[in-house]
């Protein structure tokens, strides 16, 4: 069980983003989240999008730090991912 976060690389709002998932189960991801202030605004389905400020605090609280392709993988090998078109049918 491993809550991985991705380097951040997103812009958006002044900022970039990366993502917070667990390859375990979403259980631990809200868990590791509130645990570390990480607000549940920022959770879209199977990822939480986190600021570059928080990065390094959220890998020095146990995230383990992965690239892009190597979160996504881990993702979909857990079940949890959420496609593009499952998410077109919310």
């Amino acid at each position: 069980m491993t809550v991985l976060i991705d380097q951040p690389a997103w812009p958006a709002h002044g900022t970039v983003w990366g993502h917070l998932v667990s390859d375990a189960s979403l259980a631990e991801l809200h868990t590791f989240a509130q645990a570390h202030g990480v607000s549940r605004r920022g959770f879209d389905l199977d990822h939480y999008d986190v600021p570059l400020a928080r990065w390094q605090e959220l890998v020095d609280a146990g995230a383990e730090p992965v690239s892009y392709r190597e979160l996504v993988t881990r993702l979909r090998a857990s079940g949890l991912r959420v496609t593009a078109r499952e998410r077109r049918g919310l």
